[in-house]
C-alpha cells in the first residue's frame, strides 16, 4: 500500500477473516462481498526461457498456460512450487501480489481486467484486499496485459 501511496494511486481496503482451510480467491470474494470476476489471484510461474513471472487472473478462471506461454515469450511456463513461492516473492499463499514483492519480475494482467473500473487484488497479507482501478493497477506494477485465463 506504501508503494501506491507514493504514487497517488486511490484504492479502498478491505478486510476479511481468513479461513486456513480455504484460500481460494472465489471465498475472498464472497467474504469481501465482491464479484468473483474482479477479485483477482497473483500466481508465480516459470518458464523455459525467461523464467520466474507473475500472472494476475479472475478468481472465477484458470490460468491458461500456452496462451501465458505465448505472452511471455517463453515456449512453455508451469506454475512454481508452493515451497518457492515465499523465497521468490517474500509472500505467503493467499498473499502473493505483484506489488513490491522482493524481486520485481514480469507481471502478465489478463485483459480481463480493462472491463471493470475496479478490481481487486492481495496486497501481500491475508486477511486484506486492495480494490483499485487495474489501469493504475498495471501502471503500478508494469504490468503487460494478455489474454491468459479461461473459464472453468
Amino acid at each position: 500500500m506504501r508503494l501506491l501511496d507514493q504514487l497517488g494511486i486511490r484504492y479502498e481496503v478491505r478486510e476479511y477473516e481468513v479461513d486456513e482451510s480455504d484460500l481460494s480467491a472465489e471465498s475472498v470474494a464472497a467474504k469481501i462481498q465482491f464479484p468473483e470476476e474482479q477479485v483477482f489471484k497473483t500466481l508465480v510461474v516459470r518458464g523455459d526461457v525467461h523464467g520466474v513471472s507473475m500472472a494476475v487472473i479472475p478468481a472465477n478462471t484458470e490460468l491458461d498456460l500456452k496462451a501465458l506461454a505465448r505472452a511471455t515469450g517463453d515456449r512453455k511456463v508451469e506454475p512454481v512450487a508452493l515451497k518457492e513461492v515465499l523465497p521468490l516473492t517474500g509472500y505467503i499463499r493467499g498473499g502473493v501480489t505483484a506489488l513490491a514483492a522482493r524481486k520485481e519480475y514480469p507481471v502478465l494482467l489478463d485483459e480481463l481486467a480493462q472491463l471493470f473500473d475496479q478490481i481487486s487484488i492481495s496486497p501481500g497479507q491475508r486477511g486484506m484486499q486492495i480494490l483499485l482501478n487495474p489501469l493504475d493497477y498495471a501502471r503500478a506494477v508494469g504490468a503487460k496485459m494478455a489474454g491468459i485465463s479461461r473459464f472453468k
